[in-house]
């Protein structure tokens, strides 16, 4: 694993890539991507595997991980308090464990098998005392983690963290201001329909409505049809 001489240098490096990642345009699967790949670089983990917190169900979901192999990609998900994952989050605290087979509270215990896994540390994704997820780092062989692992792991945790929070904000902010730049055009050109044609704003709208399903545009490009047309009759 991780050398004192090493460690130091690579968790600044892991930190800064992911900084970076916090004021990119990338979107939440390719940020969860590079986080795992950064993380098992430095950690030198054979696996590592970041899971959510869906909150409206209450259950941790595997998000990313940089390993190829098919069952470890496979979809599944862990309740709070539920496997180390569970246990992790709904505690808060991180957790090491030297032989996974031989832990009660891990659930996967096929998959290790399958795929040589024997120790891992597990930490939570905390932003402001609130867990979002958890991060996992495995070994192929026994191995008791140090302080300075424990301490680069919590420390790309942090910063995982965040980064995920702020990702998922930015995206949401997208939406919202696209949503509502939808609307301000909509809304201009049921003005114009209703101008030309004497109709009510509910007759106006089901207009541009039955256009974008006949021309099979969506709403948005049938109203920027209509103003562009307002304009050049202008």
């Amino acid at each position: 694993m991780l050398s004192k001489k090493t460690s130091y240098k690579k968790q600044i490096e892991a930190l800064s890539e992911i900084s970076q990642a916090i004021s990119s345009d990338q979107y939440l699967d390719d940020i969860l991507k590079l986080i795992v790949t950064v993380t098992a670089n430095v950690m030198g983990s054979k696996i590592c595997s970041l899971w959510i917190l869906d909150e409206k169900e209450g259950v941790l979901k595997i998000r990313a991980t940089q390993t190829m192999s098919e069952a470890y990609l496979k979809e599944r998900s862990l309740r709070l308090g539920e496997g180390v994952v569970g246990y992790v989050a709904q505690q808060k605290k991180p957790l090491a464990v030297l032989e996974v087979l031989k832990e009660p509270r891990f659930k996967e215990k096929e998959l290790a098998r399958k795929e040589g896994l024997v120790s891992m540390l597990s930490v939570p994704l905390a932003v402001k005392d609130k867990v979002i997820g958890v991060i996992n780092c495995y070994t192929s062989y026994p191995h008791e983690f140090t302080e300075t692992e424990r301490t680069v792991l919590a420390a790309v945790a942090s910063q995982a963290a965040i980064c995920i929070e702020n990702t998922e904000l930015m995206v949401k902010t997208k939406v919202i201001q696209e949503e509502l730049e939808v609307r301000k055009l909509v809304e201009r050109a049921k003005g114009i329909i209703m101008k030309r044609h004497e109709i009510s704003e509910e007759e106006a709208f089901k207009r541009i409505r039955k256009a974008s399903m006949d021309s099979r545009k969506t709403i948005r490009e049938i109203a920027e049809a209509i103003l562009l047309t307002d304009k050049m009759g202008n």
